[in-house]
């Protein structure tokens, strides 16, 4: 295996963690809720935002971290009772548009709290390089794999171990079985838009300090999460994780293959050439709904 082929998989795979855990946040409120939640990158945003401007203020980076995190929670707690809740009732596509408008302000409102230009996180272990097998990766992209792998085992563990994820799962499957065995349904939402504003905080913070971070960065990162739980069956955990590795993936060898022009061309491409023979995804079913 040449050193160009390794260096090109290190970084899909870094790129590619930072998209499973987007799309999984996509994949928990979609089934929670039967909504596609378009403001999802704006936690990625949120999340990278608050750590840098914590950290310039003097909080130590562990600290600044932890607070960055539940910054990004509260606002998708606040976003689902404000927007969601309130609008509870309301047909699967007004939800959607009310995400949409939420995404739009959010990213409005952190332009003014913050500022429109390009911001760097300090790497949590240094910036000193590390040689594999010929290539060569920052200590960053190791705490992206791991952290992200770390995450995604505990969803795992969270939704077939714990109470609160067995009700979650049994609110996707059946909401109005589920109420009438006593789970609060609305609970279980508030805790899924809370739980998938953690992800995507979490997903900002660590790629924030390899991509930057901007007032706007959420918009990119979240059509990419979303179109790795689309390709990897929307609803499916397994699925999300397989979709935003494989885009990760298809991104960096098209970059080094071909053109890092094409980088986001080739990735929708192949989104779309997937959808057309498996329209339910790779782990999903196909199915068909008229609205």
């Amino acid at each position: 295996m040449s050193a160009a082929l390794v260096q090109y998989l290190l970084s899909g795979l870094t790129v590619g963690s930072i998209y499973a855990l987007v799309a999984l946040g996509f994949t928990i409120i979609f089934n929670a809720s039967h909504v596609i939640n378009f403001a999802q990158g704006e936690f990625v945003m949120i999340g990278g935002m608050s750590a840098v401007s914590l950290v310039a203020l003097g909080v130590p980076l562990p600290v600044a971290i932890l607070l960055a995190i539940l910054a990004g929670v509260l606002v998708g707690v606040i976003l689902e009772k404000v927007a969601v809740d309130s609008a509870r009732g309301a047909s699967v596509i007004t939800l959607i548009i009310i995400t949409i408008g939420a995404s739009i302000l959010l990213r409005g409102l952190a332009s003014l709290v913050w500022d429109k230009n390009l911001h760097a996180l300090p790497s949590f272990s240094g910036d000193q390089p590390i040689a594999f097998l010929g290539a060569s990766l920052t200590s960053q992209s190791l705490w992206v794999i791991g952290a992200g792998t770390l995450l995604v085992m505990a969803m795992a563990w969270f939704f077939n171990r714990t109470i609160t994820g067995k009700a979650m799962l049994a609110t996707s499957y059946n909401p109005l079985a589920a109420s009438l065995v006593g789970i609060d349904t609305r609970r279980v939402l508030t805790l899924a838009f809370g739980l998938s504003a953690g992800l995507g905080a979490t997903a900002g913070i660590l790629t924030a300090p390899i991509t930057l971070t901007s007032y706007d960065v959420g918009v990119l990162l979240g059509l990419k999460g979303f179109a790795a739980a689309v390709l990897g069956g929307l609803g499916s955990g397994v699925g999300a994780v397989v979709g935003g590795l494989s885009i990760g993936l298809i991104e960096a060898l098209s970059s080094g293959y071909i053109s890092s022009a094409y980088k986001d061309v080739t990735a929708f491409v192949v989104l779309l050439l997937v959808l057309f023979f498996l329209p339910g995804g790779l782990f999903g079913r196909a199915s068909a709904e008229r609205v």
